[in-house]
């Protein structure tokens, strides 16, 4: 279970630096054209503020900075706590996203909602404890 943690962890952290990073430093850009290759699911949401998207960035980068302290001290504490941070953000997101899909072309709304659901999953995963007897490495 540590590995699947430690993935879980890993895959966090760069959705979230590569997210965070984007809408913080180039909030523009992020709004007009996130997620890239899969078209365009913030502008269709409604006008453009730059502060809101810089939260949004910052909010991910905390996330971030939070999984990149649990890939270093790798602790179950910190896994829990962090599923549980990540866990919270992605059900919020989800939901909110999920009733929100009208103004979305079909493969968009589907491509997001399996975005949205799988950061909630690896939040999810970072929640279940290790077997009891499973060794822990430090």
């Amino acid at each position: 279970m540590r590995r699947l943690h430690l993935l879980a962890l890993g895959f966090s952290t760069l959705l979230a630096l590569f997210v965070g990073g984007w809408a913080y430093f180039a909030a523009q850009s992020f709004y007009d054209s996130f997620p890239g290759v899969l078209g365009s699911w913030v502008s269709v949401d409604g006008p453009f503020n730059e502060h809101l998207i810089r939260d949004v960035g910052a909010m991910y980068l905390a996330l971030g900075a939070a999984s990149i302290g649990g890939l270093i001290w790798r602790h179950p504490v910190a896994y829990r706590v962090l599923g549980l941070a990540w866990t919270v953000f992605g059900t919020l997101h989800f939901a909110y996203h999920a009733l929100h899909l009208a103004h979305m072309s079909l493969e968009s709304a589907i491509g997001e909602m399996v975005a949205l659901g799988v950061s909630l999953l690896l939040g999810v995963v970072l929640l279940v404890p290790e077997r009891a007897g499973s060794p822990r490495k430090r």
